[in-house]
């Protein structure tokens, strides 16, 4: 009798059959097992909705987590009891999730992004090129291939970004250059894997098993590969994976200091900086979204309380006034000022 698989394996399972991120995936199944191993390591079926707000007050009140990943650890667990288990109880459904408040992105000016542009060396330097100049997500730069990158149309596609959603967005012409030197450097990098009988690289979804050889051809090699190879065990192929993301981010939050900005900017700040000098400059907000990869406008409409006009776009009474404000309140003190402080 064949034995039944593993209740965090049947997870898994799940989200690869609902077609859900790698990302997803990880979290879910981690969510799943810290639940598990917060009762006891007792199994969900026997745990009810006071067990399950335990460990979500647990969260919220002893771990001190962010509204989103409270909200992220409900949503696991609602899966996990509805798609996985099959158990369709009513206590689910009158969980509250989290009220996420709204935060206002870091937002780089022009002369800020340049600054930090220029602190970064090599392919990190091309790829927070991408960031700024194309408005991509971390994931969605490091994940194009060669064939996603369309001189001719002046594009890049983003394949399978959030939300498993394709789309295509600008590719700045300043980077055309840079670009083609970096998929000639990959292109021979490639050729001397292939001679040593390397040069596979992982395939989306069932491509491997429809198409066998292609994880060797060119189009698919990544635009940004990772410097070493590694063992691909299921396979036994010698692959190379793309630019880890942690090494972009350790690079720009050093870029950032470097180059002495008092912001807490990081690679996404990029993104956000693209939107915002794209409103500045006249583009419409539907426009933004569908480069952005927004779902719904509001998402995009966050980034109209940042623009370079200050909020809302308000000028400020004090500029009507005319001259120089402040007078004695902004000189440094005097001496018997200072005495008479101290």
């Amino acid at each position: 009798m064949e034995q039944e698989p593993r209740l965090l394996d049947r997870i898994r399972l799940s989200l690869r059959r609902a077609h859900k991120s790698p990302r997803t995936e990880e979290a879910y199944v981690m969510w799943a097992e810290r639940f598990i191993r917060f009762h006891g390591i007792r199994h969900p079926r026997e745990l009810g909705p006071e067990d399950l707000e335990r460990f979500l007050n647990h969260l919220a009140t002893e771990r001190r987590v962010a509204a989103a990943t409270q909200n992220q650890a409900l949503s696991a667990l609602v899966y996990l009891y509805k798609q996985v288990l099959g158990m369709e109880m009513p206590w689910l459904d009158k969980l509250q999730y989290a009220v996420r408040k709204r935060r206002l992105p870091v937002v780089l000016d022009r002369s800020e992004v340049s600054a930090v542009i220029a602190q970064l060396r090599g392919p990190v330097r091309l790829a927070g090129g991408l960031l700024y100049g194309s408005g991509l997500r971390l994931l969605e730069c490091l994940r194009l291939r060669v064939k996603d990158i369309d001189f001719g149309r002046r594009a890049v596609i983003v394949r399978s970004g959030k939300g498993n959603k394709d789309r295509q967005t600008v590719l700045p012409d300043s980077l055309r250059v840079p670009l083609q030197q970096q998929l000639r450097h990959v292109e021979q990098q490639h050729q001397r894997d292939l001679r040593k009988g390397a040069g596979w690289v992982e395939l989306p979804t069932a491509l491997a098993a429809k198409w066998p050889r292609a994880g060797r051809d060119w189009i698919w090699q990544w635009v940004f590969p990772a410097t070493r190879i590694y063992h691909h065990a299921e396979t036994g192929q010698q692959r190379r994976h793309h630019l880890h993301e942690s090494a972009v981010q350790r690079a720009v939050r050093e870029a950032v200091l470097r180059a002495g900005i008092p912001k807490h900017a990081t690679c996404h700040s990029f993104r956000h900086s693209f939107a915002t000098h794209l409103l500045e400059d006249g583009y419409d907000i539907r426009t933004i979204q569908k480069l952005l990869g927004h779902s719904d406008v509001r998402t995009t409409m966050i980034y109209t309380h940042v623009v370079n006009r200050g909020p809302q776009g308000v000028r400020s009474p004090l500029e009507s006034l005319g001259g120089p404000v402040g007078g004695p309140l902004l000189d440094p003190p005097d001496d018997e000022d200072t005495e008479a402080s101290s």
